[in-house]
């Protein structure tokens, strides 16, 4: 399936999406009656110790970044972004119960009608592998046992371990595979 067909079924699916919405008179209120600022204070710097791989990758697993701009246009990305804030659950396969990380990619390709499986084992053998040099945003990101969507810009999004939920975050993986799919 060509990326195309891929955007065209998504666009369908977002089109016939419901939609929230609210009266144009809706007002919006607060109980906070005054704001001000507040000049942090500095700290003292603490000594560094060494890192180690398991706290850098902790700490870029941590600093979750908003929602790229290549989110917009882009069908996979539209789809996915969706989910943010859905907990990771070891198994999950729907936004409902919640994912692990290919119950996560393969529900968001199949939204838009391409099946996948739930199997991060099973990824390296299915689509185009491309470098990281021509990785486009939706392309599908795997490592050893984890797989994620591609966001662009250094940034993923995918379900990463028990107690987190969906996020876009920096690529954390040492050496990912891309994976392009149609």
């Amino acid at each position: 399936m060509d990326t195309t067909t891929v955007a065209e079924a998504a666009r369908a699916a977002l089109d016939s999406a419901p939609a929230v919405s609210s009266p144009q008179t809706a007002a919006w209120t607060t109980d906070v009656v005054a704001v001000a600022a507040v000049k942090p204070v500095a700290k003292a710097a603490k000594p560094k110790a060494a890192a180690s791989r398991s706290t850098a990758r902790a700490a870029v697993a941590e600093a979750s970044s908003p929602v790229p701009q290549s989110v917009a246009g882009n069908a996979v990305l539209e789809v996915a972004a969706r989910y943010v804030g859905v907990p990771y659950v070891s198994g999950g396969t729907s936004p409902d119960v919640g994912f692990d990380c290919s119950g996560f990619v393969s529900y968001v390709y199949g939204q838009l009608g391409v099946s996948l499986p739930h199997s991060s084992s099973a990824y390296p053998s299915i689509g185009t592998r491309v470098s990281a040099a021509d990785a486009q945003p939706g392309d599908i990101i795997w490592s050893p046992g984890h797989v994620a969507i591609y966001a662009g810009g250094g940034m993923q999004i995918d379900a990463p371990v028990p107690g987190k939920t969906i996020q876009f975050r920096g690529i954390w993986q040492s050496s990912p595979v891309f994976i392009r799919i149609g």
